[in-house]
This record gives structure tokens, sequence and C-alpha cells, in this order.
């Protein structure tokens, strides 16, 4: 059995390295793209990422911030842990929940992720 065709096995490989490169009749180059056709995808992905995913996590953060400073005694919330109850105390940090009847625990106030409204409160 012969794998190699005869085609190939009948062309010198010599020939193509000695022979000298023509540059008489050779087609141009086609012109290197400039800088800013290089730039211009980037650019693009970039918009597309700030306002698909940066701009509405920043708008998402503002309106945490806002909720949180604006918190006050007596607000039904729910913290990212799931704990439902009644602020009792707040301070600059802290907040002082009350969860169920005389039991209160204190939690980070950046840790409230909702304040319960309406027909959303407890009672």
């Amino acid at each position: 059995m012969n794998f190699i065709s005869t085609a190939y096995a009948d062309t010198p490989a010599t020939t193509a390295t000695t022979a000298a490169p023509s540059t008489a009749g050779a087609p141009l180059t086609p012109p290197q793209p400039g800088l800013a056709s290089m730039v211009m995808p980037f650019a693009l992905m970039f918009v597309v990422f700030y306002f698909l995913l940066i701009r509405p996590q920043q708008k998402k953060m503002k309106e945490q911030e806002q909720m949180v400073s604006g918190l006050q005694k007596g607000d039904e919330v729910v913290t990212q842990s799931g704990i439902f109850g009644k602020i009792h105390g707040i301070t600059d940090k802290v907040v002082d929940l009350e969860i169920a009847n005389n039991v209160r625990i204190k939690i980070l106030k950046a840790q409230v992720a909702t304040t319960l409204k309406g027909d959303q409160k407890l009672s």
C-alpha cells in the first residue's frame, strides 16, 4: 500500500527555496488598517458594557444607599439574610432590630435589604 500520491512525491522540495522572488507583475499588498479602525471595536465594546452592566449596577447601589440612609425607628425591614423585623433603635452603622416580642438583634445598617410598605407589613 502506497499512501503518498505520486503528484506530491514527484515534486522536488528545493524549487520553492531556490527560486528568486519576482516582484514584476506581483499584486500589491492591501493597505494596513489604521489605528482608528483597530480601536473602534474596543470602544464599542466598552460602551455596551457601560450601558448594560456598569450603569445599572451604579444606579442600584445609589438606590440602596438612599434607602439605608432613610431608615427610621419603627420601619419594618428585611435583612439580606432574610430576617424580618421592626427597627427599634438606629445609630450610624448599627440597627437594633426587633424580630419577635422582646427579641432584639443588632445588625449592620448596610445589611438591610428592603423596607416593607403597605400590604407587605408584618402585622
